[in-house]
């Protein structure tokens, strides 16, 4: 049978609020009475009721992480940072993985805050009514990742996406792409990479290129919708010399499709991604990519959800982290 708090009292000759104010350090108890009851504790082993001990001190030492994705080699990354930078300052994790899913979202946020978490920290592809009207009306901590919350008046931490799609686009146009494909994220304004879609539109325009819509293709994040995609562009005899995937794992998967059609990369067509995750590694020919700073996007929004949780004052709604262009192989110039 389990060892009570009630057990430690009776043993040690105190009360079970004195156990409570040794366990939690909330009041001033006596030297000695402290080396009583720690010493109970450790004969016992009687641990502490989490749930009991988090009432009492009005502190769960929980932050949640709402994910669409786990498999994600970029949400890999960020966990990794999020949880080491979590157990730094004594914090631990609850990850819900929502596979995309906006109801699953919204019912992740009411769990989260029903097990007391402390903050919580969200990646989503797509915004919803539902998620502002939580943000509105909870006061939880709330730390948003990869992008531009401030209109939510909650912190986010991300980069210049517009910038970094922009420079991208720039990139192959001065390489003497004209042609250049877009697969972006999804079709409408809520989801994630309407700036990034910006972003290719000015550079294109920019540079005297016309913007067409025929041109822009929907990948909504998945590896065999992306493939899918490029196998349109062949079928309808819409083949550009440059494709940019806004992720890697779709860039990957427009160039699989490319190369199962006969195309040669770059030799054919050029592709490139975004993120630079360790995907760009393994894959052969190497991919150009925008390179975030993955692991420092999840630091500094735990680090800043903290100052959050403890009251303490952030420098800015947004973070905006640098990011580069990185060129690989998978990209030519067109002479």
């Amino acid at each position: 049978m389990a060892v009570t708090i009630k057990d430690v009292a009776k043993l040690a000759n105190v009360s079970i609020s004195t156990v409570s104010r040794v366990i939690n350090d909330s009041k001033p108890v006596s030297e000695e009475i402290k080396r009583r009851v720690y010493k109970v504790i450790e004969e016992t082993g009687y641990v502490p009721n989490p749930v009991a001990r988090s009432l009492v001190m009005k502190k769960s030492q929980l932050i949640g992480v709402i994910v669409p994705n786990i498999a994600s080699f970029y949400i890999g990354e960020v966990l990794n940072a999020i949880e080491e930078i979590a157990k730094t300052y004594g914090y631990d994790i609850i990850l819900c993985n929502t596979y995309g899913e906006a109801d699953q979202e919204v019912r992740y946020l009411n769990l989260l805050k029903s097990k007391q978490v402390e903050g919580i920290i969200f990646l989503t592809h797509r915004l919803i009514d539902e998620h502002r009207d939580f943000f509105a009306k909870n006061k939880l901590p709330i730390v948003m990742i990869n992008r531009d919350a401030s209109d939510l008046n909650i912190s986010s931490v991300t980069v210049n996406h517009k910038l970094a799609t922009y420079e991208l686009t720039k990139y192959l146009i001065e390489n003497g792409h004209k042609k250049i494909n877009l697969i972006r994220n999804g079709e409408s304004n809520d989801v994630f990479g309407v700036d990034q879609m910006e972003g290719y539109k000015k550079a294109m325009e920019e540079f005297g290129l016309e913007f067409k819509e025929e041109c822009i293709y929907n990948g909504r994040f998945k590896m065999g919708t992306a493939y899918d995609c490029t196998q349109q562009m062949i079928d309808e005899d819409n083949i550009p010399t440059g494709i940019i995937a806004t992720t890697d794992g779709m860039a990957v998967a427009a160039s699989n499709a490319l190369r199962d059609n006969g195309y040669s990369i770059p030799e054919d067509v050029s592709v490139v991604g975004y993120y630079d995750t360790k995907l760009n590694s393994i894959y052969r020919p190497k991919l150009t990519s925008i390179k975030q700073p993955i692991y420092d996007i999840g630091a500094v929004a735990t680090r800043v959800m903290i100052k959050k949780i403890k009251g303490e004052e952030t420098s800015d709604n947004i973070i905006i982290l640098p990011h580069s262009l990185v060129v690989r192989d998978s990209t030519r110039k067109i002479d």
